[in-house]
């Protein structure tokens, strides 16, 4: 039998002669504690990333905006390509088509010949 208990098991060790784990000192106290604060930033950070990613009425709600913003971009540049051709620009380039049109009449005549004849077609199709 054990000395130590009488039940027959050993006695423990009431942990006086072993050594223990070191106490910390307050440098590393503050390291740990900054670590702690950094990787709870963090974590906000990334719940906030997650949050916008499942967040799907603010992203069609963005994405809309874009394509506004894309459509009206647009629109402004065609406006100012429009303000652009002024009306000398236009008249004259009807006045070279004409001339074209003189110099060289067999395009221009297949071209009235192609619409009288779908004009036709269609008109004689409406009657059946």
């Amino acid at each position: 039998m054990d000395q130590g208990t009488g039940t027959g098991r050993p006695a423990m060790s009431t942990g006086a002669d072993q050594p223990g784990p070191s106490e910390p000192t307050s440098a590393q106290t503050e390291e740990l504690q900054r670590d702690i604060e950094q990787t709870r930033e963090e974590l906000g950070d990334t719940v906030e990333a997650l949050a916008a990613k499942t967040d799907v009425k603010a992203q069609a709600q963005r994405k809309l905006e874009e394509t506004k913003a894309s459509v009206a971009d647009k629109k402004d540049e065609l406006l100012g390509k429009a303000r652009e051709a002024s009306p000398e620009s236009a008249s004259s380039a009807a006045s070279a088509a004409a001339d074209q049109a003189r110099q060289n009449p067999m395009p221009l005549a297949a071209a009235g010949a192609f619409v009288a004849g779908f004009v036709f077609g269609r008109l004689t199709k409406r009657r059946r």
